[in-house]
């Protein structure tokens, strides 16, 4: 089955057809580093990882790109507020992103360009689109003329007066047109510049992204990728300065996820509710904000409160007990005399669920049904260890061996939630936490051998302090976090 996704641009669902076969080339927006990043911020970052690596398992070869918008007039006042340079106070933010970027299991992207790095790039192309009579300068400052490109607004869907009407623009009277933007700004006292055929200054917001991905991916790729907020106006300006500097078609495929609302109201700084997810990570791992944040279908709006995110610290801890399970019988495997239940059920369990889990990826990248596959597994392996018939044969050894390598791969590699040992972003190695259990365990069991109870529920007692359970089975002790 063909991969399907949502294209903006044409406001329907079209098969993926990329330039080149079997290669995907993809620009994803970052974020503007003036503070740390927002869960509404966090929410891009990992749909289109889960994106990008959800194709690398569907056999592309993925260029990924992901920028940093490091000069801005938020930075510029931002550091104003602090009193840091601008750039310094960008560079701090930009390492804060990436540590942030770590607890939810985002990987780099294979560039992560700077708008402060690509100067030359981007008045190269303000300059292409002067020649070309889409641009006009006035004074220092250069304007991209929106009337000189007819099919303006195609993204959004309305015409240029539909979108004047219902816009805030700047009240410049020098423009030819309210809805003309900036392509490049005349420096102010005290702010960061670079020199121009124009004078000292700096560029529009919308030019940066033209420019870096024109260089990184060409002039036409595949994916462009952001949240619904940049639809208008950061997207459809893009298109408009892209296209008229290149007279081809942009990207080919616009993604775009849906807000986080609070009490059903977008999540914003201007309204004051939006929550950092640095504050967050202090409540809740990595990997179930991340569960949480793919648990509905990423052009979905989706609800914050603290209570989502506790049902999701429980739903993603079902499935890890599940895993846990697997490896702990898989250690310790106890022999029954009864025939066994049937193995080949769960293999065919196994295939129905890798089945289900690509239907919905392949489906404009369902994550939240992809989940839904894994917890039907999870609830067929449970089935099949708990059957009082159960023995660990070959085939049911081999058959609960694949069941743990789908759930790292599919819930691990592809969604990011599942990882397999020493995986975890952030988190202790955990073959090294597993091998001191054991022996803590092992130590714990001598000293019920040796009736030395004090001991024994010591060292249980101090395992609970520490968020650690014990608890018996018939196939030996286990731990779990609480």
């Amino acid at each position: 089955m063909a991969i399907q996704v949502f294209n903006t641009l044409t406001n329907k669902k079209e098969n993926l057809i990329t330039a080149e076969e079997g290669r995907v080339r993809m620009y994803v927006c970052g974020p503007t580093t003036y503070n740390y990043i927002h869960l509404g911020n966090a929410r891009p970052l990992v749909v289109f990882d889960t994106i990008r690596r959800y194709l690398e398992y569907a056999g592309y070869q993925v260029t990924y790109i992901q920028n940093f918008t490091d000069v801005d007039d938020k930075i510029i006042n931002r550091a104003r507020e602090e009193g840091m340079d601008p750039m310094a106070l960008a560079e701090k933010y930009i390492l804060e992103y990436f540590k942030d970027a770590d607890q939810l299991g985002v990987r780099r992207a294979d560039a992560h360009p700077r708008v402060s790095q690509h100067m030359p790039e981007i008045i190269k192309l303000i300059q292409k689109l002067i020649d070309s009579g889409h641009a006009y300068q006035v004074d220092q400052d250069v304007y991209f003329a929106v009337r000189s490109f007819a099919p303006y607004g195609k993204l959004s869907g309305r015409s240029l007066d539909e979108l004047q009407a219902g816009a805030r623009v700047d009240v410049d009277p020098r423009k030819q047109d309210p809805m003309d933007f900036a392509l490049w700004k005349s420096a102010k006292p005290g702010e960061p510049s670079w020199p121009s055929p124009w004078g000292l200054g700096r560029p529009g917001w919308h030019i940066e992204c033209s420019a870096m991905s024109q260089k990184y991916l060409g002039w036409e790729f595949d994916i462009h990728g952001g949240g619904c907020d940049l639809i208008f106006p950061h997207h459809e300006n893009e298109i408009a300065q892209s296209e008229a500097a290149s007279g081809r078609p942009f990207a080919r495929y616009w993604l775009h996820n849906g807000f986080i609302t609070v009490n059903q109201e977008k999540m914003s700084k201007s309204l004051g509710n939006f929550f950092l997810l640095r504050d967050i990570l202090q409540k809740f791992p990595g990997d179930v904000v991340r569960f949480y944040l793919l648990s509905t279908h990423y052009r979905s709006p989706l609800d914050f409160d603290d209570q989502k995110l506790e049902m999701s610290k429980k739903a993603l801890g079902r499935l890890k007990v599940t895993i846990s399970l697997i490896e702990e019988i898989l250690k310790n495997p106890v022999e029954k005399t009864p025939p066994p239940p049937s193995a080949p059920e769960l293999k065919k369990a196994l295939q129905t669920a890798r089945d289900a889990f690509e239907q919905a990826m392949n489906d404009d990248f369902n994550t939240s049904l992809a989940i839904a596959a894994l917890f039907d597994l999870s609830r067929e392996v449970n089935s099949f260890i708990n059957d009082s018939r159960f023995s660990l044969s070959q085939t049911s050894a081999q058959a609960l061996a694949e069941v743990r390598g789908l759930f790292s791969q599919l819930g691990g590699q592809v969604l990011g939630v599942l990882m397999g040992p020493g995986e975890d972003k952030g988190q202790p190695d955990q073959g090294l936490v597993e091998g001191l259990m054991d022996l803590i365990i092992q130590v714990r069991q001598q000293c019920r051998q040796r009736k030395d109870w004090e001991m024994s529920d010591a060292i249980r007692d101090r395992l609970k302090e520490l968020g650690i359970v014990l608890e018996d089975t018939p196939r030996g002790v286990r731990w779990k976090r609480a």
